[in-house]
This record gives structure tokens, C-alpha cells and sequence, in this order.
């Protein structure tokens, strides 16, 4: 029976939200087929969780022991929103100890989590995106190039965040300081994007039995301005899957959210943001470790895409690497 770490917790704003997406992965791994730990990451320490007491992980294996046994893992489940999990930072150790897991590699996910990045190869390979402006915590800042490039209303983010933690939509120049300041406290870059009006769609991609697969769409109609963290967890949105939206413009919104995984060469979940834009999907960002709670998107595209959460996350672990 293998033995499965799903890794949850980690050093981000997202701590909370990603103890209850690992917890759960583990209410529906099939015990009969599992022997299934959590694992908490947190800066001071890394520890497994049995009969509700923590047990210190040997860092040097990542094993524990249990009852006087050495007990290591076959496979490690990544649960963890932000850094360490979502950035490929503890992929690269697991890797290094050759453990499989259920992410991309290191490097993909690194690739994937900084925003700046990620639209750099998209672009580059045709992908229609927003106009955006880089800025590092240092730079000097023209609020004047910035408005010229992105125009108003535009976004501020976090370049390397999620959830949407630290995000601003600013209408007047005057109150970019502000948001910048804000976007700030989650990281020392981040990136200015300009406002695209239409409708959003969220759109799930797996690697599923070794196949690219694209999940059920979801149209996002937020109460609020944006998609911000109200909308996204404390019920401030209507997520409609499957989206009620014309076919064609489905078809190519699937066959971009495909394009994209491909063109960044993942493997296992993901869930990336569109705004159609005169029938063309328009991509915004992509999640490698979506919310798995009862709140989260992808849940529900897994549901209506025929899969149990039992089925999904089983295929997972038989995916890692």
C-alpha cells in the first residue's frame, strides 16, 4: 500500500486555506488503497500529524518515525496555495530525494506561479493577454509610462501570489500608490495590468490517465468589483459550471486552456483565468495548486466533468513523478 504525505500549510497568506484543501484531499484518498498522512509545512517546523499529535520530519529523507519505525513516503500529495508548494521551492527538494509528486516539476511551477513570466511565454506563443507593466520593489515609479501603457481602470498584483491576496483595481492615478503599497506586502515584485472588459471565465486543466484534459468551464459574475478574496471564498460571486456561453467561444476557450498547459509543459491540476474579449479568450493567470474546498472552483468542474474527488485525486497520485 503506498504511503502518501499530502503536503499542506506552507509560508504564505494562503496557510489557513491550504490546511483545508489538503484536509480535503485526504477525506476522499480511497483508504483501502492509501496510507494517507498530513503533513503541515510551516516555517518552524515541518511535522506529521498522527493521533492529532505532530511528529517531527527528518529533513535529511523526509521520513518520520512512528512507533520506533522509520517510516518514508512512496508519494507526496501537494496541497500547499504559495510558496513552498505552488512556486516549485519544496518540489525541488522532493525531486532532489527522488520522491514523486503530484505537481509539475520545479521548474515548470516556478515558471507558472510568476505572473511576469508566465505571460511572457504565452505571449510569445500568440496567446492574446492584457497590456501590463513589471515593477520591482526598487524601481523608481512613473505613474505617468504606467498609466500610458495599461490605461484606467487597471489591476495591481502581486507578481508571485495567490488567491487574491493584495490585488487592487485602480480608476484614477492618484490612488495607484496605494494599491502598489498593498501589492507590496505580498512580494517584492508586481506586475500592473490593464482592465479588459468581459466575461471571465475559470478554466481547469489535468493531466488525466497521461492525457491533456479540460474540464467543465466556469463563468465568474462577481458581486464585487472583481474576483477579489470576498468574492473568491466568502460567497460574494455566482460560479456557474458548466458557463452558459455559445459554443464556439467554449471550443476556443478550451483549446487555448490547453494550448497554455502544453506550451508550459505541466503535469497534474491546474485552473487558469480568461476574459473573453471579442470572442477571443485573453489569458490572465494560472493557479498550479487550485483550491480544493468545498468553496473552490475546481471541485465543482471536476463534478461536472464526471469525476468523483476520489477519482480525480486517485489519478494524481498515479500521475505523479
Amino acid at each position: 500500500m503506498k504511503k502518501v504525505a499530502v503536503i499542506m500549510g506552507g509560508y504564505s497568506s494562503e496557510y489557513e486555506i491550504s490546511l483545508k484543501s489538503g484536509q480535503t484531499v485526504i477525506d476522499h484518498l480511497p483508504k483501502d488503497k492509501y496510507e494517507v498522512y498530513a503533513v503541515h509545512i510551516r516555517q518552524d517546523k515541518w511535522e506529521v500529524i498522527v493521533d492529532k499529535r505532530g511528529c517531527p520530519i527528518n529533513k535529511n529523507d523526509f521520513s518520520f518515525e512512528k512507533n520506533g519505525q522509520k517510516i518514508r513516503f512512496d508519494v507526496i500529495f501537494n496541497a500547499i496555495h504559495g510558496h513552498p508548494g505552488e512556486d516549485g521551492a519544496i518540489l525541488a527538494y522532493f525531486e532532489m530525494l527522488g520522491i514523486p509528486h503530484t505537481s509539475a516539476s520545479f521548474d515548470k511551477m516556478a515558471l507558472a506561479f510568476n505572473k511576469k513570466n508566465t505571460l511572457s511565454v504565452v505571449r510569445s506563443y500568440g496567446i492574446p493577454t492584457a497590456e501590463s507593466v513589471f515593477i520591482h520593489k526598487q524601481d523608481i515609479i512613473d505613474f505617468d509610462a504606467i498609466v500610458n501603457k495599461t490605461g484606467l481602470p487597471c489591476f495591481v498584483k502581486p507578481n508571485r501570489a495567490g488567491s487574491s491576496y493584495g490585488i487592487s483595481k485602480v480608476y484614477k492615478k492618484e490612488d495607484l500608490q496605494a494599491a502598489i503599497d498593498l501589492a507590496f506586502k505580498e512580494d517584492k515584485e508586481i506586475i500592473i495590468e490593464s482592465y479588459l472588459e468581459g466575461r471571465e471565465l475559470s478554466i481547469g486543466v489535468i493531466k488525466y490517465k497521461g492525457k491533456t484534459k479540460v474540464l467543465p468551464i466556469t463563468e465568474i459574475i462577481s458581486e464585487n468589483d472583481f474576483f477579489d478574496y470576498e468574492a473568491k471564498y466568502l460567497g460574494k460571486s455566482q460560479e456557474i459550471t458548466p458557463a452558459d456561453i455559445p459554443e464556439d467561444i467554449a471550443q476556443r476557450a478550451r483549446q487555448t486552456a490547453a494550448r497554455v498547459y502544453e506550451i508550459l509543459d505541466l503535469n497534474g491540476v491546474s485552473r487558469a483565468e480568461y476574459i473573453i474579449v471579442n470572442g477571443e479568450p485573453h489569458f490572465l493567470e494560472i493557479n498550479m495548486v487550485p483550491g480544493l474546498t468545498a468553496a473552490s472552483i475546481f471541485p465543482q468542474q471536476a463534478v461536472a466533468a464526471g469525476l468523483s474527488l476520489s477519482e480525480l485525486f486517485e489519478n494524481a497520485i498515479e500521475m505523479a513523478r
